[in-house]
């Protein structure tokens, strides 16, 4: 579903050249969740940024099924982030003066969605994130769990075709964290969406198909889900032969 080739990134400031990402190869199948990892400042956010059309890359090129994004102007990566890209911040990026219910609406109000259509979808969206009952209030009324679950239905509203998330439970304690990433898990499992969550804490990235580790701009690992459980019971097993 999304193919980088050779992605090049580099940011100039004040007349130097500041290279971020170096020749990034990257291929993300459909329904799948992938969850990119490295400490801070390796260039993770940076490649959500390039696969959502946020930026573009020096060189290279980045394909979303059969459109070329890196190809697009800034209008025309606007238009298709809005109709295609569902975005999970760190920081919710909710509207403070409108209610959940017109959070989660707001890119149906931007398409221009009919009222019936938009209704039926926002009631649906709210209704799995589990926030039925909290449509009329406003975010500053909610926890930092639930505001989070409200721009996870926000992301969903057009129906897009991947949801990239960065750093969705940084602002959250473990306990509303992991319920953030069990709700990512269940729309993963039960809608079968794409999702690419760029994270630093291993517990989140433990709910992932595969985990891409990223040092200095670079991709030095890859890991399945499955490798890392058998490693763990490894690991596990040689401590218990140990002791």
């Amino acid at each position: 579903m999304i193919r980088v080739d050779r992605i090049i990134k580099q940011f100039e400031t004040e007349g130097q050249v500041q290279p971020v990402l170096h020749g990034i190869d990257l291929h993300v199948k459909r329904g799948e969740f992938v969850a990119i990892m490295g400490p801070s400042g390796s260039g993770k956010s940076t490649l959500l940024q390039l696969l959502g059309g946020l930026e573009r890359p020096s060189s290279g090129e980045i394909h979303l099924d059969d459109v070329n994004l890196s190809a697009m102007n800034e209008r025309e990566r606007t238009l298709f982030r809005r109709r295609n890209i569902g975005f999970v911040f760190q920081n919710y990026q909710l509207l403070p003066t409108l209610t959940v219910e017109e959070n989660v609406a707001f890119p149906l109000y931007a398409e221009r969605a009919s009222k019936m259509e938009t209704s039926t979808r926002v009631a649906r969206l709210l209704e799995v994130v589990g926030l039925t009952a909290q449509a009329g209030m406003f975010p500053a009324k909610l926890s930092g769990g639930q505001q989070q679950r409200v721009a996870i239905a926000r992301a969903l509203s057009m129906k897009p075709r991947v949801v990239l998330a960065d750093e969705p439970t940084g602002n959250l304690d473990r306990q509303r964290g992991q319920e953030v990433l069990q709700l990512l898990s269940k729309l993963h499992r039960e809608e079968g969406l794409t999702i690419v969550v760029v994270t630093h804490d291993m517990f989140a990235a433990g709910f992932a198909d595969r985990i891409i580790t990223v040092q200095d701009g670079r991709i030095v690992q890859e890991v399945s889900r499955t490798e890392v459980v058998r490693d763990e019971l490894m690991a596990d097993l040689v401590e218990k032969l140990n002791t």
